[in-house]
């Protein structure tokens, strides 16, 4: 899959997502923003498409607090679900 591909597909995958907003988008570099339902705090989660080595590396974190009883790691988790869900259904390249 290659960068467009990719960069496509995760934002794609974030629309879907619950009170998500896309901050920016530069080259490879996708950031976007999901508030909390209840307090509405803001989590980021930010991608890097490593197209030439087949990685998309993902960072999910809080700005403020000390835990956020594991709402960012589920949320990586789901979306790498999605991930592979995606790539088993279009095939192989």
């Amino acid at each position: 899959m290659g960068q467009a591909e990719a960069i496509a597909l995760i934002e794609r995958m974030m629309a879907g997502h619950p009170r998500s907003t896309l901050v920016q988008r530069d080259g490879p570099y996708i950031h976007f923003e999901c508030r909390s339902l209840l307090f509405r705090f803001i989590d980021d989660i930010e991608f890097l498409v490593d197209a030439p080595h087949g990685l998309v590396e993902v960072r999910s974190a809080s700005r403020a607090g000390h835990s956020d009883l594991g709402v960012n790691r589920a949320r990586v988790e789901h979306l790498r679900r999605r991930w592979e869900a995606a790539l088993k259904k279009s095939g192989p390249a």
